[in-house]
């Protein structure tokens, strides 16, 4: 499995279980045999753990937010942030041995709709980036689609997109989990 979707609504603890699996896939890949610099095979140390973060800081409170997930996190991870170019972020981050945690897909749709991009190309980037990485990419998104409809017509267009993307993401991923009150469901691998 390299390709991993986890789906939750907000505090459900889908990052806490995306960060689960991207440490036992760094231990995982760990066992991959990697090649010294003197040619010979070897045994890889754990692969980097990176942690892609999609967020833009809009208030005081996301800040506190960001703050916390930061502190939560232990010093093996690395932090890369890109709010709009993602596939063009991953392929630059991919190697055989990192596991890559994107966090999160949702937020990464809202900076894309609040700076009228072309969500539709992006993702078509995504689509074909994903499939082609080495990596173990773990993608983290909000399943919206379960609350109540929105009231602004803003609101319905980034329900209806970030319900496209995520049916779009678990359609190419190995495995797919919703988390809810921070238990695990499998819905696909």
């Amino acid at each position: 499995m390299r390709l991993h979707l986890v789906l939750g609504g907000a505090r459900s603890g889908k990052s806490a279980f995306a960060e689960s699996v991207a440490l036992a896939a760094s231990h995982e890949r760990a066992d991959l045999p990697a090649t010294d610099q003197d040619g010979e095979t070897a045994r890889a140390q754990n692969g980097p753990r990176i942690y892609l973060a999609t967020s833009r800081v809009y208030d005081d409170m996301h800040a506190e937010r960001i703050a916390r997930h930061r502190e939560s996190r232990d010093s093996d991870w690395q932090l890369h942030e890109e709010p709009v170019a993602l596939s063009e972020a991953l392929t630059r981050l991919d190697r055989p041995d990192t596991v890559i945690l994107v966090d999160c897909l949702t937020l990464w749709l809202t900076n894309l709709l609040l700076d009228k991009e072309d969500i539709g190309n992006h993702i078509e980037r995504l689509e074909q980036t994903l499939p082609a990485m080495s990596a173990h990419v773990i993608l983290v998104a909000n399943e919206v689609g379960l609350s109540v409809a929105p009231e602004t017509a803003l609101g319905n267009t980034f329900r209806d997109e970030a319900g496209l993307l995520n049916q779009r993401m678990a359609a190419i991923v190995d495995r797919v989990d919703f988390i809810a009150a921070g238990l695990p469901l499998r819905l696909k691998g």
